[in-house]
């Protein structure tokens, strides 16, 4: 996996992005798929746990990258300066991290090697509702997956028109399934295509045969989307 650092500066210009800040720079770990040509690409986004369990972000770029997608990890936490985000501070901060990865999204869209048109988000928990609230803002996403997603709350202020695949396990102490159903409920009342699966027993992860299975259900949803 390549690492590069996007630098750019976030100015405050959205209303609810919180202080200002001057300059700032996010790294993108990067795996590019085989063959030529403009890719398809996935912007894949972590939870609250960060870095620290990288090996597991780092399985699941590989696998998508095997698939000829090129897949940018944005560490988004270094906008705030952490390494994990405790649940009490993640709605001060939230907008602020959305701030940053859209402008992380501005610069994968402008890079030659990546196809404009075929660009998609996967989230994981913290990093699904971002992924969402992105689409909702950004009609230049055609693809989004929310793995055990909260619903954001600026996903009614938006204009979402990307399909969408949730993912869920109906055991979830951490982000209670109804999540899943509010975020299919908004979706689906602004004409957005939905697919939604619950997991019986699962909780705020996936492990075994439901691990499994929604790694086949990402990479069809991806392939139907993406076209590739």
């Amino acid at each position: 996996m390549d690492r590069r650092t996007a630098l750019w500066g976030l100015a405050g210009t959205l209303a609810t992005a919180g202080p200002t800040i001057a300059a700032t720079s996010v790294t993108i770990d990067r795996s590019d798929g085989a063959g030529s040509g403009r890719r398809p690409a996935v912007l894949l986004l972590h939870g609250a746990d960060g870095i620290t369990r990288s090996s597991q972000y780092q399985f699941a770029a590989a696998a998508l990258s095997a698939q000829g997608y090129t897949v940018l990890f944005p560490h988004y936490f270094e906008i705030t300066g952490e390494r994990r985000a405790s649940y009490s501070e993640i709605g001060t901060k939230y907008p602020r991290w959305l701030g940053g990865l859209r402008m992380v999204v501005d610069e994968v869209l402008a890079d030659p090697a990546i196809d404009p048109a075929r660009f998609g988000v996967v989230g994981v928990s913290l990093g699904g509702a971002l992924a969402l609230s992105l689409a909702a803002h950004d009609q230049r996403i055609k693809a989004v997956i929310s793995y055990f997603g909260f619903r954001p709350g600026d996903l009614d202020a938006g204009s979402p028109q990307a399909p969408t695949l949730i993912l869920h396990g109906d055991a979830d102490r951490v982000v209670p399934v109804r999540n899943a159903a509010q975020i299919e409920a908004t979706l689906r009342a602004r004409g957005v295509p939905v697919e939604k699966h619950i997991y019986p027993g699962e909780g705020h992860g996936l492990s075994g045969a439901a691990q499994l299975d929604a790694a086949t259900r990402t990479a069809d949803f991806l392939r139907r989307q993406l076209g590739h």
